[in-house]
């Protein structure tokens, strides 16, 4: 099978992609497949009602010979830099450090079935049992797909929208649109059929997959508003009774067997890296969601140099086994689970739908993840669930995990490089470590990933003592993702890593300290919003560098450290600058009964504070209920509290609100000056959620909403202090 001769050419030695897949070592591939793969040919898709056979692979790889790439094309002085149509096309950042030839998710598929066809790709849990699917039978099921979507009357740059819990459905519904020449559209599943209806009318979606009822009664009731939508598929239940233009994923696939080969390879031929392939849309705090658009070569390019920097390994060398869990339609998960798989031949495992309401550790103890990424706030799940299960323990046992975890930070805190452990260290880790990473599911993990918010200093040396590192990346929705990655090779605690490959950065307007607005540029810069010329150019300079928003600092070996939103940073009325996000840390950090602390005094006389309690969360819904966590009790008895509920605390709790009036005060004492200082707070009486707005669908916390909700509280603070 042909090869794409420039892939990799010119960039850093030792890269992975070139070595030969005929030197792969055999014992790589046990266990990661079910049967060989001339039985799974042989067995039904997970959708089908036809075999996948043998003969139609090789049919649909004969046709298929990767499109050609006219080199000439990237010099064109025509193209600009960003567009805001569907069906524009942008001249790329070539950096001539990483001069990777430009190629598209088509050609990355097929490239991968040289070397992982016989791999497992997707496993999912069918009545309690595992089943995987193999990168050949993914690479049909992905054709099939694309062939139905033709059927049902895709039109070029239009999107298929997808409203699902991830799945291998998700999964191959989103390449065969690429295949198909559409556009992959997420929708988070928490979406009110208002936003829903927003997204679809904005991407002009032909299709709308759903996974369940309640998806698809969204998209019922906003269909009239929807001039573009020719059709839905439900794809995990059946639909309550038979409609119009509504079909099941087996009738949608059988679609597909009406369309020759032939047509939709004419189709991939025509397909160029510069064109749009991926709508992401933001959650934002203000206004409606931004569409941003990437290209076939964003993501191709990140798949392959984003998670090269965070170290993910190909198939040949080792197979990563991951779990998918979080929102497909965010980018990180989109770009860590969906695209660098088939870039590097990764087995993703799909967790339940319920997967962030307790059942995701099930999961991960099955599947013992090599690589594993969560948003802050999973990570603090985590803990949590850690510290509870902890307070139960029995004393002894108690005190043998304190002591492991006090013995591990100190070295990883002290000697953070070095692969030479202290006896005690070592011992630590073989009776009390190694356990209970195994029962978290962790017992191979050797990549822990993290990005997408801010995370606490608390958590990051709680996951030290179990000895976790987690490994920090930043970057947008508009940097297809990673743009900065930390990887065990470049670590550095409380940064977010150093520079991709081919990626460049500049800090402007900095201060005395070094800290300034974050400007990036490279092959991961998005095309452009979607239908937004003005907010378009508000991101993108005429020289092509994407203004974040972000504060940061670099140091001198180029590590990145994030210090703010300059959005957020607060100027008090007396004109002083206060980034909030260390404040808040501060407060978590010194009081651990405190879940959120958000800072207010934008164009106020002082600072001021909103706090909020640790509480368990309902099982069924995921919303804050009003019992304190095992840690916010164990702090209530340590200051001479009984609470165990938040509302026995708010307003009448004088032990608890007298210690957190000391560990204020002890924040303020380490404050840089006394405008720094937080002169007013209140507990609030439920914690912030997703369902209560304050939070985003990545646990983001929402400032400007928040400000809103509580505004009568925030004006008692400063009403008081004029009397």
């Amino acid at each position: 099978m042909p090869r794409n001769s420039g892939a990799g050419y010119g960039c850093p030695h030792g890269d992975p992609s070139m070595l030969d897949s005929r030197e792969t070592p055999q014992e790589s591939r046990q266990d990661m497949t079910v049967g060989t793969t001339q039985e799974k040919l042989k067995t039904s898709s997970l959708t089908d009602r036809q075999p996948l056979s043998k003969e139609s692979l090789n049919h649909a790889l004969k046709l298929s010979v990767p499109e050609k790439v006219n080199n000439a094309q990237w010099d064109a002085p025509e193209e600009a830099l960003w567009t805001t149509r569907a069906d524009g096309r942008v001249r790329l950042r070539i950096d001539p450090s990483c001069p990777q030839l430009p190629y598209t998710v088509h050609r990355m598929f097929y490239e991968a079935l040289d070397k992982y066809g016989d791999f497992s790709a997707l496993g999912f849990k069918c009545q309690d049992k595992w089943e995987h699917i193999s990168y050949s039978q993914y690479y049909l099921l992905a054709r099939r797909a694309a062939k139905g979507f033709l059927k049902l009357g895709l039109e070029r740059a239009h999107s298929v929208a997808i409203l699902g819990f991830n799945s291998p459905e998700w999964f191959f519904s989103a390449v065969g649109t690429v295949f198909a020449g559409g556009i992959v559209t997420g929708i988070y599943t928490t979406s009110s059929p208002e936003a829903c209806q927003y997204i679809a009318y904005d991407c002009c979606a032909n299709v709308i997959m759903v996974d369940t009822q309640k998806q698809l009664e969204k998209i019922l009731k906003v269909w009239k508003q929807l001039p573009h939508l020719k059709a839905v598929v439900i794809y995990k239940e059946p639909p309550p009774n038979k409609m119009a233009n509504v079909y099941t994923m087996e009738e949608f696939m059988e679609l597909g067997n009406e369309v020759p080969e032939e047509a939709l390879d004419a189709i991939i031929d025509t397909q160029q890296p510069n064109q749009c392939c991926v709508l992401v849309y933001t959650s934002g705090t203000t206004g409606n969601p931004k569409g941003v658009m990437l290209s076939q070569d964003n993501i191709t390019w990140t798949a392959r140099y984003g998670s090269q920097a965070g170290d993910i390994r190909p198939a040949e060398v080792q197979q990563e086994v991951v779990v998918s869990y979080l929102p497909l339609s965010h980018i990180a998960a989109q770009i860590y689970d969906l695209w660098t798989g088939i870039q590097w031949g990764a087995q993703v495992c799909f967790a339940e739908p319920d997967a962030l309401k307790g059942s995701l550790v099930n999961t991960l103890r099955e599947v013992e993840p090599t690589s594993h990424m969560g948003v802050p706030r999973v990570w603090e799940k985590i803990m949590e669930r850690i510290q509870e299960v902890a307070a139960q323990s029995g004393f002894i046992r108690r005190k043998m995990l304190l002591w492991a975890m006090s013995v591990t930070l100190e070295q990883n805190l002290t000697c953070p490089g070095s692969d030479l452990k202290p006896f005690t260290t070592r011992l630590a880790d073989y009776l009390v470590l190694a356990k209970v990473r195994q029962a978290l599911g962790f017992a191979k993990c050797q990549k822990n990933f993290y990005g997408a918010a801010p995370m606490t200093a608390e958590t990051q040396h709680f996951f030290l003592g179990l000895n976790i590192r987690l490994y920090a990346g930043y970057g947008l929705s508009e940097t297809s993702g990673p743009h900065f990655m930390s990887s065990p090779c470049n670590y550095r605690l409380y940064s977010s890593g150093k520079l991709v490959p081919g990626c460049r950065v500049k800090l402007v307007n900095q201060d005395t300290e070094g800290i300034g607005e974050i400007c990036l540029w490279g092959r991961t810069i998005f095309m452009g919003y979607l239908n937004m010329e003005d907010k378009t150019c508000e991101a993108i300079d005429e020289e092509g560098w994407l203004h974040t928003g972000d504060a940061g600092r670099l140091d001198a070996d180029g590590f990145l450290y994030i210090t703010g939103r300059l959005k957020e940073l607060i100027i008090t009325a007396g004109g002083e600058n206060v980034p909030p996000v260390p404040i808040e840390e501060a407060v978590k950090m010194e009081l651990p009964i405190i879940s959120n602390a958000m800072l207010i005094g934008d164009q106020r006389k002082f600072l001021s504070m909103l706090l909020t309690l640790k509480c368990t969360l309902d099982p069924d819904t995921s919303d804050p209920t009003d019992n304190l966590t095992e840690q916010a009790v164990e702090f209530c008895q340590r200051v001479g509290s009984r609470a165990t509920t938040v509302s026995e605390i708010v307003g009448k709790d004088e032990a608890v609100y007298q210690a957190i009036e000391e560990g204020i005060r002890r924040v303020n004492m380490n404050a840089a000056a006394r405008p720094y200082h937080i002169q007013k707070w209140a507990i609030l009486e439920r914690d912030f959620s997703i369902s209560g707005g304050e939070l985003g669908p990545t646990m983001k916390l929402k400032r400007l909403t928040v400000l809103e909700k509580y505004k009568d509280t925030i004006d008692s603070f400063y009403r008081e202090q004029k009397m």
